[in-house]
């Protein structure tokens, strides 16, 4: 993922900073416990599409 879109990517719910977690390909919003994929190198950026974070992965 380019790192400058990364940069100015925000969670679409609280509009907090967002964690890439490259290895689930998951943009990660810590405040919201929420993870949206990354389908086909696009950010799926829906709130819908996002699925929850258990409490071990939000540490």
């Amino acid at each position: 993922m380019d790192k400058r879109l990364l940069e100015i990517l925000v969670c679409p719910l609280c509009k907090s900073t967002l964690h890439l977690d490259s290895e689930k390909h998951e943009l990660v919003c810590k405040a919201d416990r929420l993870a949206y994929p990354i389908r086909n190198d696009i950010p799926v950026m829906l709130v819908d599409e996002a699925r929850s974070l258990t409490a071990d992965e939000c540490q």
